[in-house]
């Protein structure tokens, strides 16, 4: 059996609304096992999933990576789909708390391994970095509603001066909703809509894992265009039509306003859709189709409004440029509480800990596969 397949996503981010989550799509509430782990920072959460993860890989599952907005080297999750496995981070801001304690979900903490007396001893210096990683991300989140409404600015130009042609944008989404379902079959009465994160606004700016998400489908559609001409609205219609239609979707949320969708994928068409601009610009592969947005918008008009646009860009930029400094700082204030908690871990009984919850994994994984090969032989 070859190595599984990896999916990196964001269930999490920071986004002009604040920390916004999505952790209740990660896996449903009826799934096989979820183990969410407790645990301050440091404690070794993250690397506890992430080799969880990797040992499942290694053994032919597919595996999803719930990437921290906050911490690119740090996982808030880790599922098994096959086997409707998860693990998750539990603690703040993703708190987490078991819908189904012991029948589904069970708690892990790794605040049992750690020296109690240790950490009071630095009890005050804990206290002030906590509130000053509060202070952070607080005005991290004003710079970030900021670039929202300068952005919201750059894009209302378009219907403000005429130049957007809704009635051939119309025409557009009609033709592509035509073209990716006529002839397929309407599939289940109950259609499932998973949302999280591709991209999220992290310490090191803004970070997609596209590819990793949409490289291995069939089919994408590529959509081109500037803001304000309806990119995120004929990606909500056609995932609209998709469940109309009976299709499972994975909606993709954009990482600074989480109330519009970025990036769509049907699964049993093995298709995506795809906002293509900045920071998840994708390359076309051979087959792919690339549709643009600014064939809907008349030039000439568009050109009065350029350095309007041009200066209200300029400031959304500055604002995310702000808001990402705020974020970087926050991370290394987390990075120094973590210095108070490492020391007074005992990583040797945290290890000998997940090799009990790989063996329990592994064997719920056997389960369920005798139980498919049993099907199969009816």
């Amino acid at each position: 059996m070859g190595k599984g397949k990896l999916i990196k996503v964001f269930p999490g981010g920071n986004t002009a609304y604040g920390f916004y989550s999505f952790y209740d799509h990660i896996i449903e509430p009826d799934a096989t096992h979820i183990f969410v782990i407790k645990g301050g920072p440091g404690v070794g959460k993250s690397t506890f999933m992430r080799k969880i993860g990797e040992a499942m890989r290694e053994r032919g599952y597919d595996t999803e990576f719930h990437c921290c907005s906050s911490d690119n080297g740090s996982l808030d999750g880790v599922v098994i789909p096959a086997i409707r496995v998860a693990l998750l981070d539990g603690t703040s801001p993703h708190v987490v708390d078991p819908k189904n304690p012991g029948a589904v979900d069970e708690i892990i903490h790794l605040g049992d391994h750690w020296n109690e007396q240790g950490l009071r001893d630095n009890k005050q210096e804990i206290l002030s970095r906590n509130k000053e990683l509060g202070r952070l991300f607080k005005h991290a989140y004003t710079y970030l509603a900021g670039a929202k409404l300068f952005l919201e600015e750059v894009a209302s130009y378009y219907m403000e001066s005429g130049a957007f042609n809704i009635g051939a944008f119309d025409k557009l989404v009609l033709e592509l909703i035509h073209e990716i379902f006529e002839g397929k079959p309407r599939l289940t009465d109950n259609p499932k809509a998973r949302r999280l994160f591709a991209t999220a606004i992290t310490p090191d700016g803004p970070v997609s894992h596209l590819d990793a998400i949409v490289g291995h489908l069939n089919k994408r559609y590529l959509i081109n265009g500037d803001d304000g001409t309806g990119k995120n609205i004929l990606v909500r219609r056609l995932m609209e039509a998709a469940l109309a239609r009976g299709y499972n979707v994975t909606a993709f949320h954009c990482a600074l306003n989480p109330k519009l969708i970025d990036h769509l994928v049907i699964h049993e068409l093995s298709l995506a859709v795809i906002n293509n601009v900045e920071p998840h610009i994708y390359p076309p592969k051979q087959g792919d189709t690339v549709i643009d947005t600014m064939n809907c918008v008349d030039p000439v008009i568009n050109e009065a409004c350029l350095v309007e646009k041009g200066a209200a860009r300029g400031m959304y930029r500055q604002c995310m440029e702000q808001a990402v400094s705020f974020i970087n700082r926050a991370k290394k204030t987390h990075d120094e509480m973590e210095k108070y908690y490492v020391p007074y871990m005992d990583f040797d009984a945290i290890n000998a800990r997940r090799e009990k919850i790989l063996y329990k994994i592994l064997g719920a994984a056997s389960e369920i596969n005798q139980e498919i090969g049993s099907r199969k032989i009816k």
